[in-house]
């Protein structure tokens, strides 16, 4: 039985608002129609007030490391926090799966679809292969740029990466900050042949480019307090996105994550070197750790494809696409609602190679139906008022 639902404002994921629109679901919440309403078709449609948008798409988050929830304090940088998170990150096994299973309950109730997702352990391993939610897991891998740890730790990742079987998954980098040449080396290989999806974090602190510049700086000084020489480390005089364009295989879909301090040349380089690449930002986890965001307006300006993520609970206070919106939007007034909506639907699902299922209201998709309540219409723009929300419309 099909069944007909609009509301004041529907954004389709891709081109923008209409109004006296209707989405027509069959049983199963697959798309049967996206169409114009006539006089009739009104009387058959449940009315949802403010907008309907489709599911969203969390591009990047840390779900096992979702017990450390209220353990940090806030503005502390980005080393300070990779410090906490390394002395906090054991604790008991069933306080960390009880937590994986609260944060999955809690982006499903905030109208999240799919999730790109962090792992270096396979914590997370039940909750996705149970959850409704559409996982792809990233196998983080890292050998602290330690040459001769390289082999190691590739197979200590590789094990991780088959403890996910059945799931969506990529066996990736962490950071140029934290990946020797062979590591890279080793997983570019494992990846090759493959029309997968890879991410690496990238450009979250000045200090990133210092390390490659000049080999010193607050990375180094890093890696030696847990004891790691760096004496065989090599600064190339270039930038960290120089060594991801070419350490890694541009014939791959790219998550390029957080790039809080990246400019309009870097992003152009890596546009040119991987057309496939989308940028992703966690405005909430910028704000929390280093209390500063990217350059919105360069990677606008550039045709940058912009995707939206929470990171983790250790450095957020919820796991929301919606609040994420809000953040960039009051920082950023220039940008509209329209435009932000579609980074966090139709770009996330690209970003995730999903934009055949979801991120938008097209036939034969099935990619959720989120009801946000509070719009308010200013000066011909639409905006969310103050007591905005999102409900997944079942």
């Amino acid at each position: 039985m099909l069944r007909k639902i609009t509301s004041d404002w529907i954004h389709n994921g891709i081109d923008g608002f209409v109004s006296d629109h209707c989405i027509v679901l069959d049983e199963s919440g697959v798309i049967a129609g996206f169409r114009k309403l006539d006089e009739n078709e009104l009387r058959e449609c449940v009315y949802y007030p403010g907008m309907l948008v489709p599911g969203f798409i969390n591009a990047h988050c840390h779900l096992e490391l979702s017990h450390l929830r209220g353990k940090f304090e806030t503005g502390t940088g980005l080393i300070s926090f990779l410090k906490s998170v390394v002395a906090f990150r054991e604790t008991d096994p069933e306080d960390v799966m009880r937590a994986i299973d609260e944060a999955d309950g809690e982006m499903r109730r905030e109208g999240i679809v799919a999730v790109g997702d962090i792992s270096n352990k396979t914590d997370t391993a039940q909750t996705k292969r149970r959850s409704p939610v559409h996982y792809h897991t990233f196998v983080e891998a890292f050998d602290f740029l330690q040459e001769g740890l390289a082999k190691n730790m590739f197979e200590q990742y590789r094990k991780v990466y088959d403890g996910f079987e059945g799931i969506p998954r990529s066996l990736v980098p962490h950071a140029p900050y934290s990946v020797s040449q062979q590591l890279f080396a080793m997983i570019r290989e494992f990846s090759s042949g493959a029309s997968g999806i890879q991410s690496i974090h990238n450009q979250e602190s000045p200090e990133e480019d210092q390390l490659f510049m000049t080999g010193g700086g607050a990375y180094r000084a890093f890696w030696e307090s847990f004891g790691f020489s760096m004496e065989n480390f090599q600064a190339s005089g270039k930038d960290a996105v120089a060594c991801i364009t070419g350490q890694m295989d541009p014939g791959h879909h790219l998550l390029c994550v957080h790039n809080t301090c990246m400019d309009s040349g870097q992003i152009k380089r890596m546009m040119a070197w991987n057309p496939e690449v989308s940028f992703v930002s966690c405005p909430n986890a910028n704000l929390f750790i280093e209390n500063r965001l990217p350059d919105y307006r360069s990677f606008v300006n550039c045709g940058a494809r912009m995707v939206l993520g929470t990171d983790s609970l250790s450095s957020n206070w919820r796991l929301s696409i919606l609040s994420e919106i809000q953040t960039v939007l009051r920082y950023n007034s220039w940008l509209s609602l329209e435009e932000v909506l579609k980074w966090a639907c139709y770009n996330g699902a690209v970003a995730l190679k999903l934009e055949s299922e979801l991120g938008s209201f097209e036939k034969g998709k099935q990619p959720g139906v989120n009801w946000i309540r509070d719009i308010v219409m200013d000066k011909g723009r639409l905006h969310l008022g103050s007591r905005a929300q999102v409900v997944p419309v079942s």
